[in-house]
Formats: structure tokens, sequence, C-alpha cells
């Protein structure tokens, strides 16, 4: 039997997932989202052609693959129907598209929720898109959700509004009431444009790895952002890390293959939560302007620093990280002084990534020469500047992985592998 890969980010999310996904999709029968919602973006480039993906796997420029929504996602089904419209008018054929059973549905109650729920929060936001994915996942978790498999069932509509009237009350000092039976009638419209995409996930993959298919599993957010291991409550609602792939897709972890992390050769972060690499100067808008560092799904600008090796390694050990990925080396080009968080300090005491949000961190900084060359023409690690590689050894000596690719560019060929 053939054993699943998985590919995930290994920092606050953005760190270029799906360049990374894109570029080795071809290698994989089925490429499968295993978490989040639409609230991560990922975005590809190849040639002429950009297209930011919200919820359907990066590998949809591969003809040959598949591509899986799987249980652990939920998923609004007018996000979904307007992607896959977004993707058959540039010729994606939507039969390659499935959604597993098990994955659940994210309504528009939800994403009232989520932005009530926030506001209510004031100062200490968390910053959440307000897209529903969190308060979709506490339906999940109370036992209260709606999967796709349902949406066949005939007690659907009897639960729909059920839920709707739970919502309702939740939202009822706002201005605006939240009208049911307007919801039903459009919930009802959309169903049956999505339920040729269901299938039962757990046979699908079995199935699959059974017949000796190649499968690639996508990660969403980043291992940072993971609802257990990440800098909570600052996190999203779902599990990020290798462990949570299994989960959420019915796999077990001897099915797994390959764990590969992706890693910014600089850190960012969006929204609100622990970032102990921070910069509030020139060096951090310059990445900013020049990485293009602002969300995929809102826009937000992210908040720029420099790599924290100290958060890297936790990272890999929580994946049991076999090799990693660096993308963005070409934004660091032009700085005259790079700088690498190698420790985190409490009175004086080495402390550990756990201690991220403690007012009293202080940070160890490992100083490099940086470049001037523009690195988008190189192919080979072995051909980027001598500081370039210097830099990019002492990462792999920090995260006690290699790097099988360094990313040069945005486009799909501007990749440096060994």
């Amino acid at each position: 039997m053939t054993k699943a890969d998985i590919v995930l980010g290994i920092q606050w999310g953005d760190e270029g997932k799906g360049r990374v996904i894109d570029a080795i999709a071809g290698r994989y029968d089925i490429v499968a989202r295993f978490g989040g919602g639409d609230n991560a973006g990922h975005t590809i480039v190849v040639g002429e052609r950009k297209i930011a993906l919200r919820i359907v796997p990066s590998g949809v420029f591969h003809e040959g693959a598949e591509l899986f929504i799987g249980g652990g996602t939920v998923v609004s089904l007018e996000g979904l129907l307007l992607e896959l419209e977004m993707l058959a008018g540039i010729g994606i054929d939507l039969d390659r598209i499935k959604i597993s059973d098990r994955a659940h549905v994210v309504f528009p109650y939800h994403a009232r929720l989520d932005r009530a729920e926030e506001a209510a929060r004031g100062g200490s936001a968390l910053g959440t898109t307000g897209r529903g994915i969190g308060p979709a996942y506490v339906d999940r978790t109370a036992r209260r959700g709606i999967t796709f498999g349902e949406l066949r069932g005939a007690d659907f509509e009897k639960h729909l509004r059920a839920n709707l009237a739970r919502a309702a009350a939740a939202v009822s000092l706002e201005p605006e009431p939240l009208d049911q039976g307007a919801a039903v009638a459009q919930t009802l419209a959309l169903v049956p444009r999505v339920l040729p995409h269901v299938v039962d996930g757990v046979a699908f993959l079995h199935d699959a790895l059974e017949r000796g298919r190649r499968i690639l599993l996508e990660g969403a957010q980043g291992s940072l952002l993971d609802i257990g291991y990440g800098t909570y409550p600052f996190v999203t609602s779902s599990q990020t890390i290798a462990g949570g792939a299994c989960a959420a897709l019915g796999l077990g972890p001897t099915q797994i293959g390959g764990v590969v992390g992706i890693a910014k050769a600089y850190c960012t972060r969006v929204g609100a939560g622990p970032f102990p690499s921070e910069l509030h100067d020139a060096v951090g808008e310059r990445l900013r302007e020049r990485g293009r560092e602002f969300g995929t799904v809102t826009g937000r600008p992210r908040r720029c620093g420099w790599f924290d090796a100290v958060a890297g390694r936790y990272a890999a050990r929580i994946n049991g990280l076999t090799s990693a990925v660096l993308t963005k080396l070409d934004v660091l080009s032009g700085i005259d002084r790079l700088a690498i968080v190698t420790g985190y300090e409490i009175d004086g005491r080495p402390a550990e990534f756990s201690s991220a949000g403690d007012l009293r961190l202080q940070l160890a900084l490992e100083w490099h020469d940086g470049w001037n060359e523009d690195l988008s023409e190189c192919r080979k690690i072995g051909a980027l500047p001598e500081a370039a590689r210097r830099y990019v050894r002492r990462l792999e000596e920090l995260l006690g992985v290699p790097f099988d690719a360094i990313s040069v560019g945005a486009e799909r060929q501007e990749l440096a592998t060994v």
C-alpha cells in the first residue's frame, strides 16, 4: 500500500504552501485538503495565470490530479460554488473536485455569529476573518453541526431550522434580525449544485491508497495557529499539524510517508497574538512591501519579523518533519544585515516556545551578512550567492531538517532545488 505525504506550514500561515503544492502536485494522483475553511487563502502563479484559492486544493493546474476537500474542513456552500464557478471559467474540469461527506457546512448564520462574538470581545478581539469558521467548528464539537452527507438526508431541513432558531436568538440584539425563512430558501437552492461533488471520504481515500494511488495531504494556515499547540487563544479553530491530517481524513499514522514543512525565509503573522520577532521599523515595512505581505482572503497587512528558529524547531518537533521548503528567500535580497532568533530568555534563563507571549521575553539574535544579487534565475541551491547559502545552511541547522527546495520567486519555475 502506498503512503500519503503531508505538506503544511510551520509558522503562522502564509508560508507559500500553495506555490509549493502546485510545484509538486504533478507527482500525485490526489491532492487532499485536510482542515480549515475559506479563511485560508493559497495563491498560485503559473506563467501569466494567477489564482487565489480558498478551499479547493492547490493542484488545480495539474489535470491528472483529483482534488479532495476532506472531512476535517468546514465549507461554505456559497463560497464553494463561487470558487467552482471561477475554476470552471478558466477551464478546470469540475468533475475532479470531491468533498467528503464528513466535512461540515458553514452557513451564513455562522458568519453573523463570528462577527458578533468578535465585536463583543472588544479590545481582546482575536482577529478572526469573520467568515464563520470558528462557530462552525463549535457546532461540530457541540454535535449540532450539519455535514455534507446530511444534505441528502430527510431530516436536513428540520435540523437547519433548529440551528437557525438558535442563531437568531444569539443575534437578537443586533439591528438586523436573522431572516430564517430566506436562509432556508437560499440553502435549499444551493444544495443540489453541491451534492454531485459529495463522496464517502473515508472510502475514497482508502480505496485510492489500496490501489497504489499517490496522495498529497495539504494543510491550511500554519502549525503555530493549531488549536491545541499554537499560540492559544490566538489560534485558528482546527488542527493544522501533521497529526491533525490523520484525524481529519480518517487515516492512520502508519499510512503517512513524508512530512514536509513550509517556512518563509522570515516570519509573518496576520491578526492579534504573540509574535516575538516582529519588526516595527523600516526593515519590517520593507519586508511587507517587497514580499507583498497582505492577506489573500482579507487583504489585511501582515505583521513581519525576523526568522524565529525557536518557533521553527518547535514546529519541526510537533510535526515530525522529514524535510522542509524555504520560501521567499528572494525578498531578503538587498538587506545588509539579517537576524535569526536563536533563543528565548526570561529573567536570564532559557525559555521555550510556550513562553512566546510572555511580556518579559528577551530574544537571542544571531546576525548574518545579507546579499544584493537577484535570485530569480537560480535553479540549484548551490547557485545561490555565498551569503544566501550560509543563511540557508544555518536555518537547516537550527530546524534540524534539510531543505528540499528554496523558492526564489512566486512563479512555479522559480524554485531552486538540491
